[in-house]
């Protein structure tokens, strides 16, 4: 029978995820994860594979938080999604501003670093990207729904430009571009969305 593991292994995920996301892929050892976990090379392979696997395994839980961060920002009712939609775009440009490592993002840093080369990351990468987008689009017809924007307005291109935005404000903070000017680009995003009078 096999012995229980003695190690937490969430706490390894955690522990592994800020190695890859500082260091990057290439750069980031499975010596420089056992030392940081404290935990035998054999116990790493042993519980999650190779370096390949353990990334997938933490690039795929990073993907499904962010995913699932952006959910509970803009899922509500259709009232207060105008409201939502403008502070999910504020946070994210004050989250990008708060990151004064300029680590970014790890879905963008993986999808950068590997994506040409590996389809497990590519894939996993694209399938959060178009999650996003959906969460994007749902909220946005919820705004055409509460008359805060135009209804013969395109819900999935607004939902697309949106997320191309936000993907923007997180490589220019990692350029070290000032939270003033985050926060200017995330203001401009939303006065071009086609607002109705009220």
């Amino acid at each position: 029978m096999a012995r229980p593991r003695k190690f937490d292994e969430q706490q390894v995920l955690d522990t592994a995820r800020e190695r890859f996301w500082s260091g990057g892929y290439a750069a980031t050892r499975m010596e420089d994860i056992a030392e940081a976990t404290g935990l035998g090379k054999g116990s790493l392979y042993g519980a999650f594979g190779g370096k390949q696997e353990l990334f997938h395994r933490v690039f795929d839980d990073y993907c499904t938080s962010v995913v699932d961060a952006a959910r509970r920002q803009l899922r509500g009712n259709d009232a207060d999604a105008y409201a939502r939609l403008s502070a999910h775009v504020y946070a994210v440009a004050a989250a990008t501003a708060a990151d004064t490592a300029r680590r970014g993002c790890l879905l963008a840093k993986g999808a950068a670093e590997l994506a040409e080369h590996d389809e497990t990351v590519a894939k996993r990468a694209r399938a959060a990207i178009e999650a996003l987008q959906a969460l994007l689009e749902g909220d946005i017809a919820a705004c055409q729904r509460n008359g805060d924007i135009a209804a013969d307005a395109d819900p999935g291109k607004l939902a697309a430009l949106v997320l191309a935005v936000l993907r923007g404000i997180e490589a220019l903070g990692k350029a070290g571009v000032s939270e003033d000017t985050l926060t200017d680009i995330a203001r401009t995003a939303l006065a071009v969305l086609p607002r109705t009078a009220h």
